[in-house]
């Protein structure tokens, strides 16, 4: 498999719009671990080995133990992540899946124990942003490594 193109290549204002929209999530004070789980939870979803891959050696590098990484598709099945990040990992499959049966209440209602109104938008705002990093690498076929 190939990639069908180099987006930063072919359309520089659309990484420059992306790491925009990137440089915006980032600034939130999300912790950053559980942003990386979210983009890499995401990710999962969307299939994108790319983001995957990249997102997974962000948090190695960072010291998160492997086990937080591999076990991350699983996350409701170990008792190694905290009452916040599944609740924010939940946010993030529904969010990521809207289309299915949009946000329910209830999972609404177990992030905003853990969070305010500010930080829950700043949630949906990551979750977005990678939502639109994995729309571009899957459909440019980006894969880990493709562009060294």
């Amino acid at each position: 498999m190939n990639p069908r193109l180099n987006y930063t290549q072919s359309s520089p204002e659309t990484l420059d719009t992306m790491m925009q929209l990137e440089h915006y999530a980032r600034s939130r004070g999300i912790d950053k671990s559980l942003y990386d789980l979210i983009k890499i939870r995401a990710s999962q979803i969307n299939g994108c080995a790319f983001c995957i891959d990249m997102h997974a050696k962000d948090l190695q590098a960072m010291g998160e133990s492997i086990d937080r990484i591999l076990l991350l598709s699983v996350w409701r099945e170990v008792p190694i992540y905290t009452d916040k990040e599944k609740a924010v990992l939940e946010l993030t499959e529904y969010v990521t899946r809207i289309s299915e049966s949009g946000l329910p209440d209830d999972v609404y209602e177990r992030v905003r124990a853990h969070v305010d109104e500010k930080e829950f938008m700043d949630l949906i705002m990551t979750i977005n942003t990678i939502n639109c990093w994995n729309r571009i690498a899957i459909s440019t076929r980006m894969y880990p490594g493709c562009f060294l």
